[in-house]
């Protein structure tokens, strides 16, 4: 599925959700520490934070600030080291303002929901709520923790009162994100296009672009989804996950070594966990079997770094391992995080672990949970087909992976298993 990338403040929402035409068609630019954005601010907000705590030590909301702007430098370069920076900041504005501080409160949501402690990020986003119920920071925290935790109800409500007090960039890709997620692939890319309208900056036309380009590119529409990438490109030349867009197309069009180029890039200067793999995954498809393994070993180093900076992602444990071909491991990864939340991605990345260690039995109620969202899914397709048919289901499992060709052909390209 195609995921926001955000900083705290970003991430899903709303089957019912609703806007109204005023707002959806209300130019804005968003706020950086709100909205998504796929670069830094021209002034930087950690020095602008640091510069007013010299002048006035004891400005907690500016404390709060600087842990949100070192949550979202962590996301921008993949360097999660800002991450202790950030809860330390945090912390110095509960100590300096210990209640009522929903500031502070949102920043260590923010900073749970970079980290991928859901659950935490949830408590500290209610806590905030329950300061200011008019604080649409909290409600945008409060959105990604539920969707990401599986609850897709309060999901919902979340955005959309994000949405009623705060109509927006980021409010409209939260509604995006959970329309995709529930299979409404149209209203979700109608809504991103809303977004695009609101968009100033190059940062966050950018953006935009990166969640269009990704729902043609999982619909299998390789042509559109090059001319959104592409576009983002020509507004944010700077963006990672613009050319990370472009090099899967140029794949799957055949142009393997521009796509290698592309991911040799941008893997350079963002070396997160799930680029390496891909990148990995496209020198395998190229035989290059001995830098594919030196791709691995660098993904097994950015996880190990994430981790040891108060991260958790079973999702890329079990992808990794996999990719290393350990199912063993991949399994114990993903029912850790199946623990931690239920998201139809945690259901559908157990289900691949325990079919590669030859528990399709078990994997099935999984995979089938999975696919029960609605969410159109070539990837869920397909892992629910191959496990049917590993099963002896040979006509349902058959089905299920020729509708996964037809949602998006090229899903698979160069994956490692």
């Amino acid at each position: 599925m195609r995921r926001l990338t955000v900083v705290a403040l970003a991430g899903a929402a709303a089957l019912a959700i609703t806007v109204t035409a005023g707002a959806l068609g209300r130019p804005e630019a968003p706020a950086p520490t709100v909205d998504t954005v796929a670069a830094p601010v021209p002034v930087d907000p950690i020095a602008r934070a640091q510069e007013r705590l010299r002048l006035v030590p004891g400005a907690w909301n500016t404390w709060a600030a600087l842990a949100v702007a070192y949550v979202e430098r962590g996301r921008v370069t993949a360097d999660p080291t800002n991450y202790p920076r950030a809860e330390e900041a945090a912390r110095r504005s509960l100590e300096l303002r210990p209640t009522d501080n929903g500031d502070a409160l949102v920043a260590q949501g923010a900073l749970a929901n970079a980290r991928h402690d859901f659950a935490a990020a949830r408590r500290f986003a209610l806590d905030a709520v329950r300061v200011n119920d008019f604080d649409a920071d909290a409600y945008a925290v409060l959105g990604d923790a539920e969707t990401q935790l599986g609850n897709a109800p309060a999901a919902t409500a979340a955005v959309q009162r994000l949405l009623d007090l705060r109509p927006g960039l980021s409010a409209y890709a939260r509604g995006s994100y959970d329309l995709e997620l529930r299979g409404q692939v149209a209203e979700a890319t109608g809504l991103m296009r809303q977004a695009l309208e609101t968009a100033t900056s190059p940062s966050d036309i950018g953006f935009c672009r990166v969640q269009l380009g990704d729902l043609a590119w999982h619909a299998g529409d390789l042509a559109g989804a090059s001319r959104e990438y592409t576009a983002g490109l020509a507004a944010d030349p700077t963006s990672v996950a613009l050319q990370r867009g472009r090099a899967r197309v140029a794949a799957a069009e055949g142009r393997l070594d521009a796509g290698i180029a592309d991911y040799a890039d941008l893997t350079r200067r963002a070396p997160t966990t799930e680029y390496l793999i891909e990148y990995a995954g496209l020198l395998h498809a190229a035989g290059k079997a001995t830098e594919a393994r030196v791709q691995l070993d660098l993904a097994t180093a950015s996880h190990a770094l994430f981790t040891s900076s108060g991260g958790t992602d079973g999702l890329a444990g079990a992808a990794l391992a996999l990719a290393k071909a350990d199912p063993a491991t991949a399994v114990a990864e993903a029912r850790a995080e199946w623990k931690r939340r239920q998201h139809a991605d945690v259901a559908d990345a157990l289900a691949w672990a325990l079919h590669h260690a030859g528990k399709d039995a078990e994997a099935l109620p999984y995979a089938q949970r999975a696919t029960g969202t609605g969410a159109r899914s070539a990837a869920y397709l397909h892992h629910l087909g191959v496990i049917e048919m590993a099963l002896g289901q040979t006509a349902a499992g058959q089905a299920h992976v020729a509708e996964a060709l037809r949602v998006n052909p090229h899903f698979a390209l160069g994956v490692i298993r």
